[in-house]
């Protein structure tokens, strides 16, 4: 899909795992029909939400093979390359594409704190080793380096990506980007609390993890924001920023911030019938049942209970 153009609401899906830490396919086939049918626009599987830091090579295979099978060409199915090197992206990206992704999604490296100019080569080095789509994707709370204007602008020029997932929090720095790119290249937001506002500024769409959780509301969102209602957008917003607060339910002392966020996330869809089991991959720890029952109550606060199957 050469000429892929992305849109609309491409939730970053949740790794559903089995008690024994396996990838739990029945879980994930039961969120990708819940998406579907909640009028999702494409499915991102492994990224930050899916925990691709910690996937191993099986996970990695088994949650591509499972999206692609259960999508069935509805959506786009894109796929998480991120990794410390170029070498171990392009193997990571060859495997997505031989599953049948119909784009990967590249970070820039990390742990090598890179240059621009070896960002820019590493997607060239990607984009020529893959014949599918590359998506980029600027996450420095991750991965510690920027996606600089000057660089997402380059590789837009060079078609060496298609469309950029922003997940940097600088709305500022978005603006300089949809200014400078083309009009025809996609912009996604991965802010669940601004969404509204990135939208306003030139957004193609949204990237949202609470979309796991609550896929229905940042649909409803995107939607208003289209058709230029933005009071209707920003009320969505609103509603969806409340429902947000679950990620800050963990105890700081007990666990780290990316366990209680995903935690969250898993906790609400396991109380909603979604997943059938909260387990994150080693070395995150799992809520306790305090937290858990503070997550349901956030639920029931926004009216968003069991789904039925």
């Amino acid at each position: 899909m050469p000429d892929l153009r992305l849109h609309g609401v491409v939730p970053p899906l949740v790794t559903p795992l089995d008690e024994s830490g396996e990838v739990d396919r029945a879980s994930l086939e039961r969120l990708i029909a819940f998406l579907l049918d909640a009028g999702v626009d494409g499915l991102f599987l492994g990224g930050s939400s899916g925990e691709v830091a910690l996937l191993d090579t099986a996970q990695r295979r088994a949650i591509t093979e499972i999206a692609v099978g259960a999508a069935a060409g509805a959506v786009p199915v894109l796929v998480g390359a991120v990794d410390t090197g170029t070498r171990r992206v392009i193997e990571h990206a060859r495997q997505a594409a031989e599953l049948g992704a119909d784009a990967v999604v590249v970070t820039a490296p990390f742990y090598v704190q890179p240059h621009p100019d070896e960002v820019v080569a590493h997607f060239r080095a990607v984009h020529a080793a893959v014949d599918v789509p590359v998506v980029a994707y600027d996450i420095p709370s991750a991965v510690g380096t920027r996606l600089t204007p000057e660089v997402v602008t380059g590789l837009a020029a060079e078609r060496v990506a298609v469309a950029l997932k922003d997940s940097s929090g600088d709305l500022a720095s978005f603006r300089e980007i949809r200014r400078r790119v083309p009009a025809d290249f996609p912009l996604l937001t991965g802010s669940e609390l601004l969404a509204d506002t990135a939208m306003q500024l030139g957004a193609s769409g949204i990237v949202p993890g609470l979309g796991n959780v609550d896929p229905h509301g940042y649909v409803r969102l995107y939607r208003a924001a289209v058709a230029g209602d933005d009071a209707a957008a920003a009320g969505e917003q609103d509603r969806l920023a409340r429902l947000f607060t679950i990620v800050s339910v963990a105890d700081p002392g007990r666990i780290g911030f990316t366990a209680g966020a995903l935690g969250a996330f898993k906790a609400a869809m396991a109380l909603r019938g979604i997943i059938a089991n909260p387990a994150t991959n080693p070395p995150l720890l799992p809520l306790d049942d305090t937290e858990t029952k503070a997550i349901a109550a956030i639920l029931e606060e926004a009216g968003l209970g069991e789904i039925s199957r």
